[in-house]
């Protein structure tokens, strides 16, 4: 029988995986409706439909992503970990790709059974810059 651990690995590997086939659908499932996500030098983005319209302006790209989980705590209902995260976006239409890496920091809430990213901060800076 999985684990939490089990699952918030898998939620991570399926958000990867339907980051890279473009399916926003599925990555706005593994959320919660009130989710904020932190970023550095942006204000918060508060709730589904914000990180929908930002995920809007990646469609000219494809996403390849890469997560090593460092850590994983479980309390209850409540989790949290953190992340190495590598992100390279390339662009459909010819160019070069713009690689992104850095840290993410993830509050996990289990809802109806189902573990869902609630708060994320993440930290990630260009690559080579």
């Amino acid at each position: 029988m999985p684990t939490d651990e089990d699952a918030i690995r898998q939620l991570v590997a399926t958000w990867l995986d339907a980051s890279r086939a473009g399916d926003t659908d599925k990555v706005l499932s593994l959320m919660t409706d009130d989710v904020v996500f932190l970023t550095p030098g942006h204000p918060p983005m508060r709730g589904k439909a914000a990180f929908a319209a930002s995920l809007a302006s990646l469609k000219s790209f494809d996403i390849q992503g890469r997560s090593e989980i460092e850590e994983i705590e479980i309390v209850g209902d409540w989790a949290w970990m953190w992340t190495r995260l590598t992100v390279t976006m390339t662009p459909k239409n010819g160019g070069p790709p713009v690689e992104r890496a850095g840290n993410t920091l993830s509050i996990l809430d289990r809802r109806a059974g189902a573990w869902k990213i609630a708060r994320d901060a993440n930290m990630l800076a260009p690559v080579g810059k």
